[in-house]
């Protein structure tokens, strides 16, 4: 199994670190792979040298434009350079069992929404996460309550978004995942 982790590109608070770092490093324990945007900076390094640490499986996927500006972490034992933030999405999802989302800023918000909505579509059937350390997705999830509530999100839908603690938590979401139907269905033939 492969997990693709979507975070930040920056450190974060120690407590982000020291939690990005034990959920890397149990996932690398259970045999889990970790699929990540290539980098080796932020907490995006901090997962990758973690899991690495633990002789886990951990690949990358970066666009060439940030290769070029060095930003790519070069102690990888894969790493797939794509053309695009769109080919970097597609192969990291094409990579990836499921998805979980660390702290992280706009792109970690992006690319979750990218990969749960695909999912809301009927794109795929893989679960999507969010590793809520120190409460920092209880905004977010608020916010997607108040989408619910307001009749824009099915409340099916948010139920299919995992919010756990840590590694183990994840990989018992994903364990008992359940897809939700395809958001859009044809009506039956008459």
């Amino acid at each position: 199994m492969r997990i693709a982790v979507f975070t930040g590109s920056h450190a974060g608070p120690a407590s982000h670190t020291a939690a990005a770092t034990a959920f890397a490093t149990a996932l690398a324990e259970a045999g889990v792979g970790i699929v990540y945007g290539g980098g080796h900076v932020g907490m995006m390094g901090t997962v990758a040298d973690a899991a690495l640490a633990a002789g886990g499986e951990v690949i990358g996927v970066m666009p060439q434009h940030l290769v070029d500006d060095e930003v790519a972490h070069r102690g990888l034992p894969r790493l797939d350079v794509v053309g695009s933030m769109h080919e970097r999405k597609a192969r990291m999802a094409e990579l990836a069992d499921a998805f979980v989302a660390l702290p992280g800023a706009a792109g970690t918000l992006e690319e979750l929404f990218e990969a749960w909505t695909w999912g809301m579509l009927g794109l795929h059937a893989k679960p999507a996460a969010l590793l809520d350390v120190d409460g920092f997705w209880q905004p977010l999830l608020a916010q997607l309550r108040r989408m619910v509530d307001d009749g824009y999100l099915d409340a099916r839908r948010l139920d299919a978004l995992g919010a756990v603690g840590d590694a183990g938590a994840l990989l018992r979401f994903v364990e008992t995942y359940e897809h939700p139907p395809r958001k859009w269905t044809a009506p039956p033939a008459p």
